[in-house]
């Protein structure tokens, strides 16, 4: 479980925000099913989607995520993954390939969310890219409620990663905010 809980440039819970914020989210949870809840709907409800928003700032690490309020389905769960693994819980990352035609027709992406170890239940799969009509994501252990459910032509990537896929990383350190990232966004076939 150690590749799960430690901290890297990208998910820098040693930064003091976001330290600091971990603290906040878990004072007075009883166990760690509460504290996950508490740091998904701040992650979900808090942090603006940055294409739902067209935001133009760039975020990525989970430090910047949280400064700039705003970030991608990917920039988001490195900052739950942080939250959480600041709070000695494990977290990982994994993704789906989804048609983006709401972005750019024809356009297929990956999508990021995270996984949870939560001792009651296992590995959990949970979605902080936040809720618009549509979009109705929300923490429900043991029942998944991802923003989305892959139709025909996309699919779950299988794997639990530890760290982020580096297509994801390499688009977030290239294209900053809304408007330059849509045509690029990470791919995989």
């Amino acid at each position: 479980m150690k590749q799960y809980l430690r901290a890297t440039e990208i998910i820098d819970y040693h930064d003091e925000s976001v330290a600091a914020l971990a603290s906040e989210l878990s004072d007075g949870c009883s166990d760690e099913v509460a504290i996950t809840h508490r740091c998904f709907e701040y992650v979900r409800d808090h942090i603006r989607h940055t294409g739902d928003y067209r935001e133009s700032v760039g975020t990525c690490k989970a430090s910047e995520v949280l400064l700039h309020k705003t970030g991608w389905c990917y920039a988001k769960s490195h900052l739950l993954a942080a939250l959480l693994r600041a709070n000695g819980i494990p977290a990982g990352f994994g993704y789906q390939r989804l048609c983006c035609s709401e972005y750019l027709p024809d356009t297929y992406c990956l999508h990021g969310l995270n996984w949870v170890y939560l001792s009651a239940y296992g590995w959990y799969r949970i979605d902080p890219r936040g809720n618009k009509e549509g979009v109705d994501a929300a923490f429900d252990p043991p029942r998944e409620k991802l923003a989305f459910i892959p139709q025909e032509g996309e699919y779950d990537l299988e794997g639990n990663f530890p760290d982020p896929l580096e297509a994801v990383l390499d688009a977030l350190h290239t294209y900053h905010g809304y408007e330059t990232m849509i045509g690029h966004f990470p791919d995989v076939i």
